[in-house]
């Protein structure tokens, strides 16, 4: 949520915000609206004081008949303010929906333009660096990237008894599958190697609940605008979480964290659950677009001051872990319009699929500076006893049907998939054959 004082004095700015995110939103209507709440709550303030100063006047020196003189004359004054009390709250409540609508500001150095105007701003193979490419470079695969047809996780999945689509649609339906075997000890492995990772730099590891009150997912901006991706019990106000980062970042709802605290560094692992639409063909072949699939989350709240470089941080952090498994990436900052309504400036990391033929995206890494902190209402205190809205930013470390699709497909050698030595301890064997 955008500060109403920054929306009153730098909405021109905002205005400016939203032509590059291709978004359209009434500013001078929610001005207009404020305006008037703003009004009716001068009005409503000055009898409050009206009766106030009445009240006071009712001493123990007059009269009942003076009292009741006094008491007589207020009536119609509270009379008023109770309507008008009925006024503000319903203007506050239309005020309220209004900025829930309004997406966050961008940060400056934001490419404008749409999904392919985004560009790499690194590359790599494990450890190696990459030389970075052109943006207008995106969708074509590196030059040293051999494109002849691989074979596709799907298939070695089959031939190998580790994935079972059939039965996985025979259960839930379209877009879930069973990860059996060794298929099903390769995700738990990279669950437990990457919260040990993630631990062992600092994060704090949380297992939240994988369901959620509606006022958490408004606190992370996935509702109101999103609700029609979401899964959610009917019955009761309860709704499934799309990522770690809801449970976690609401943690700290309505609380006012002491400066010193932070930064604070969780890592969580959830399942996740979507309800995306996919087309059908090629791009949704395989696990790497599902209903329901596990995640790693990294979640920080830093002093905004820090913001800027925690996000940097956190995108290292998640990094380590693709270079550790010997993965080709790269990193594309997003464009302005292609920028998530809630962050202020993106990175997605994406992995090298071979089989697959192109990149897979396993790792979103944003900065909403104070955006989800004011929806959630999570403060620090500072050294002037100020209550101050603090910033989050989260990215996943990492996404696992695709990571593990990733490592199937680079580690498969026609004969056995070959097991990333950092994992090699976690599963007890080098290979699956």
């Amino acid at each position: 949520m955008l500060s109403i004082k920054l929306i009153r004095e730098q909405s021109e700015y905002i205005k400016e915000v939203y032509k590059k995110r291709n978004y359209e939103f009434p500013i001078e209507e929610l001005l207009d609206y404020d305006n008037k709440k703003r009004e009716v709550t001068f009005e409503l303030d000055n009898l409050r004081a009206d009766r106030k100063k009445s009240t006071k006047n009712i001493t123990s020196e007059l009269t009942e008949q003076e009292k009741n003189e006094i008491i007589n004359s207020q009536k119609n004054t509270s009379k008023k303010i109770h309507e008008l009390e009925d006024v503000v709250r319903e203007m506050e409540e239309k005020l309220k929906n209004l900025l829930l609508d309004m997406p966050n500001i961008l940060q400056e150095d934001i490419q404008l333009g749409k999904e392919d105007d985004a560009i790499i701003v690194k590359e790599g193979f494990g450890e190696l660096d990459i030389k970075v490419r052109q943006k207008n470079e995106l969708s074509k695969p590196p030059s040293d990237i051999k494109v002849e047809q691989a074979t596709g996780h799907w298939e070695i999945g089959k031939q190998f008894g580790i994935i079972d689509f059939e039965r996985g649609v025979k259960v839930s339906g379209q877009r879930f599958y069973l990860l059996l075997n060794e298929g099903a000890k390769l995700q738990r492995s990279l669950i437990t190697w990457m919260l040990d990772k993630h631990t062992s730099r600092g994060y704090s590891e949380v297992y939240p609940p994988a369901l959620v009150k509606e006022e958490m997912l408004i606190g992370t901006a996935q509702l109101p605008k999103f609700g029609e991706n979401l899964y959610r019990d009917i019955e009761e106000d309860l709704w499934l979480v799309p990522t770690a980062e809801v449970p976690i970042t609401n943690m700290y709802r309505d609380e006012i964290l002491a400066q010193e605290s932070l930064p604070i560094k969780h890592v969580a692992y959830t399942p996740c659950f979507r309800r995306e639409k996919m087309s059908a063909g090629k791009e949704v072949k395989g696990i790497k677009r599902g209903h329901q699939f596990d995640k790693v989350e990294l979640v920080h709240f830093v002093h905004p001051e820090e913001s800027y470089t925690a996000h940097e941080q956190l995108l290292e952090d998640s990094l380590q872990i693709i270079q550790e498994l010997g993965l080709r990436y790269r990193v594309i900052q997003l464009a302005s319009e292609d920028t998530s309504f809630a962050s202020s400036k993106t990175y997605d990391i994406e992995v090298w699929a071979p089989g697959s033929n192109e990149w897979l995206e396993v790792s979103s890494v944003s900065n909403f500076l104070d955006f989800q902190a004011r929806r959630a209402n999570i403060r620090y205190k500072d050294e002037k006893k100020n209550n101050i809205f603090l910033h989050t930013l989260n990215g996943s470390g990492l996404a696992l049907p695709r990571t593990l699709a990733a490592i199937i497909e680079n580690n498969y050698d026609g004969e056995k998939i070959n097991i990333p030595p950092v994992l090699q301890e976690y599963m007890k064997q080098k290979y699956i054959s």
